[in-house]
């Protein structure tokens, strides 16, 4: 799909920008919302997204049950160790996609010496996939397909852009593309209509959209829906730009969330805890 293709679709406007929220700040681990918790209909399907920076030591083994994770490292590394002996470490430009599924204890932790700086986006799973097989994803940077446009750099990660095809296995449909823009420089990226859609401006500054809206560094434009099946949305440069954007179709299901598991019924997390107390959680 080339630019005057995608500049032919109906183009999506933003419906708000938001500002990450301070939640955490420490010598250890700074935390911003960049998506708040809580607010499920409003961000449907996605249920969170966190920046963090932080050290060894941060965050100790924890328990997940009912979506899936998508960490994007944008300095430094992260390792990870699991219930079900998986490990690994990724770094500046990795993605890893982990489906918690029916249950994983997990402890994610920089190796020691490190800091890193990532964001972590929780996805939900469809009611019929939540108690799936936990599995993981180590989608690095340096292999993503990459869409290279006016001296832009965008991996595409999951999904779809300008007909590129990232590698992700997905049980809910997302579109993931990171990456750069210089400052001048007016990139389109195509979307279903349907998409619930958000570009987070890591650095730089952008107009977004077909009101040219504004979006400053540490914000992320939301864009409205439309009744169009294929859409586009205009991503200007202001500045030298770094961008991170996730788009899926809203499951519009019942959430239940409590701490580290996320169901469609009260009755489930309670049977999650039972679990995780029984030591039947993970296997």
């Amino acid at each position: 799909m080339n630019t005057s293709e995608l500049t032919a679709l109906p183009q999506r406007k933003v419906a708000r920008v938001e500002a990450s929220q301070l939640a955490k700040n420490t010598p250890n681990h700074t935390a911003k919302a960049v998506i708040p918790q809580g607010q499920w209909a409003k961000y449907d399907p996605f249920l969170l997204m966190m920046d963090d920076d932080f050290g060894p030591g941060a965050f100790g083994a924890h328990p997940h049950r009912g979506f899936e994770t998508i960490t994007y490292v944008m300095d430094g590394a992260i390792s990870h160790s699991d219930s079900k002996g998986n490990s690994g470490t990724i770094y500046t430009g990795d993605i890893q996609l982990m489906t918690a599924g029916g249950g994983v204890i997990h402890l994610e932790d920089p190796p020691a010496g490190h800091r890193v700086h990532l964001f972590q986006l929780w996805l939900n799973l469809p009611a019929d996939q939540k108690m799936s097989e936990p599995r993981y994803q180590d989608l690095l940077g340096a292999e993503m397909p990459n869409r290279t446009e006016n001296g832009a750099s965008l991996r595409i990660y999951s999904g779809s852009s300008a007909g590129i095809e990232g590698p992700a296995l997905n049980h809910q449909p997302v579109r993931l593309v990171a990456g750069t823009i210089p400052a001048g420089t007016t990139i389109h990226q195509d979307l279903r209509g349907g998409e619930n859609t958000f570009i987070t401006v890591v650095s730089g500054s952008a107009t977004i959209g077909a009101a040219a809206t504004p979006v400053p560094a540490g914000h992320t434009a939301w864009l409205e829906l439309s009744d169009s099946t294929e859409t586009a949305v205009a991503i200007t440069a202001e500045t030298d730009l770094h961008i991170f954007l996730a788009a899926a179709e809203p499951l519009q299901e019942p959430v239940v969330a409590h701490g580290p598991f996320v169901m469609n019924s009260a009755a489930q997390i309670e049977q999650a805890f039972s679990d995780y107390q029984a030591g039947t959680f993970a296997g």
